[in-house]
């Protein structure tokens, strides 16, 4: 018997992480039996995208219970803009149904607790989708850590880089604002701070935080146009003396590199398939009210120390990592886009230090797929169930989805409050533990 799935946002990331595997690798477990949204040309995308599925009943935003009544799904996935995420998930909850979410689980901790509590009082269980475990080189390091090679873990250092082409499309879209985005150190980082939760098994109590606005905003150094606000990419008259825009785009049309969820559109003139919104908006407008630099150390509950970087405006993406701990360290190091670096880059490995002897470099097996290769596994765990013959646990819940937003809106609060925030204010006293 198939499963019934409903989606809340029809978002290009639920069109191509949720729809089209429901519809095509998963069909035979699979039924996809309603769509929300508050933007009716979503559907139009979606009906054009899978034309032999337009039947699939669609609903505004303020229907979901009828959506609920008339389809009787197994599960909802959320896929919208991140501030409606609480809201479908506590009503999905509410009904006793499973959640499926995307990252992040919610904006503020608020919400997660509000979530929390809900699932407590429901037969339904809230996945989070944190696909980056899934990455080989990130199931490798939690192999190497539960093996015992680095002993009890003390500190870890993760330096985090977004290129000047996808560190600039946050600032294009609604992300740009903190109050439907929670900032991105909860839109973006809760991937990071979730992976180091889940590496080392700890959760995190305390946080100290700087960040900073430098590269995009009114006072952004490359504005070919001082003081203009409310332009966008496909009408604007300076692309070309736009370092940003210049660098990913020929004068006469947009290279194939996706800046959009929905994916780079064939010719920049084209409506884009929204309502009121454009996701091509000057990232040197002076209304963007988000940070796009972060330096922060964060304190866990057995001891151990993250020190953490993230910048959205470099020359190449990727990340930096160690991990100390009483018998050893690991180091790796990755480029995410090597196709937009400018220069040859390494197949990514890891380097094991014991305390005491040789060094030794581990090479993994590397899967085709989104995030490292972790979407398609990811997928089967959560379409199929999560295999019984892994040694640890991937899929994330509540918990997990809660402490990684927690951290995020700690960060973001330490940077304007000029203190150290405790995670559990911002979780309003909930208890800590772990499900990883």
């Amino acid at each position: 018997m198939r499963k019934k799935y409903v989606i809340c946002g029809v978002s290009g990331r639920a069109l191509g992480m949720f729809v089209m595997p429901i519809l095509t690798e998963f069909s035979s477990t699979c039924e996809l039996v309603g769509l929300l949204d508050c933007d009716p040309l979503r559907f139009t995308t979606f009906r054009t995208r899978f034309p032999e599925h337009s039947h699939v009943k669609t609903y505004n935003e303020s229907e979901f219970d009828q959506m609920i009544v008339e389809t009787k799904p197994d599960v909802v996935i959320v896929a919208g803009r991140d501030d409606t995420h609480a809201r479908y998930i506590v009503r999905a909850l509410t009904n006793h149904l499973d959640v499926i979410t995307e990252k992040p689980m919610a904006t503020t901790g608020l919400d997660c607790k509000r979530i929390i509590e809900a699932e407590k009082a429901s037969h339904g269980k809230v996945i989070v989708t944190f696909n980056y475990r899934y990455a080989p080189i990130h199931t490798k390091i939690k192999e190497l850590i539960l093996e015992g090679k680095l002993g009890r873990i003390t500190s870890i250092d993760l330096n985090w880089y977004l290129d000047t082409h996808h560190g600039s499309s946050y600032f294009k879209r609604w992300n740009r604002y903190r109050d439907i985005s929670g900032g991105l150190s909860i839109h973006k980082c809760t991937h990071h701070f979730d992976l180091v939760n889940w590496w080392i098994n700890q959760t995190p109590v305390e946080a100290f935080a700087y960040g900073a606005l430098h590269y995009y905003g009114a006072n952004g150094e490359w504005n070919p146009a001082e003081e203009k606000d409310g332009r966008y990419c496909g009408t604007c008259s300076y692309t070309e003396e736009c370092s940003y825009y210049a660098r990913w785009n020929r004068r006469q049309k947009a290279v194939n590199v996706p800046d959009d969820h929905l994916g780079s559109l064939e010719d920049e003139n084209q409506t884009y398939p929204y309502t009121n919104y454009r996701p091509d908006r000057c990232i040197f407008d002076g209304d963007i009210d988000i940070e796009d630099t972060y330096s922060a150390t964060i304190k866990y509950s057995e001891g151990a120390l993250l020190s953490y970087s993230v910048n959205f405006s470099l020359p190449y993406e990727g990340y930096r990592l160690a991990i100390n701990g009483t018998k050893g360290r690991i180091e790796t190091m990755e480029y995410h886009a090597p196709k937009r670096t400018p220069f040859p880059t390494p197949v990514q490995t890891i380097d094991y230090f014991p305390l005491f002897g040789s060094k030794e470099t581990i090479h993994v097996v590397h899967r085709e797929g989104g995030h490292g290769g972790g979407d398609p596994l990811l997928l089967e765990d959560i379409f199929l169930g999560e295999s019984k013959h892994k040694p640890f646990q991937l899929l994330s819940g509540a918990i997990d989805g809660a402490y990684s937003v927690a951290t995020g809106e700690a960060i973001w609060r330490s940077v304007k409050e000029h203190r150290p925030i405790l995670i559990h204010e911002i979780l309003n006293g909930l208890k800590q533990q772990s499900k990883a």
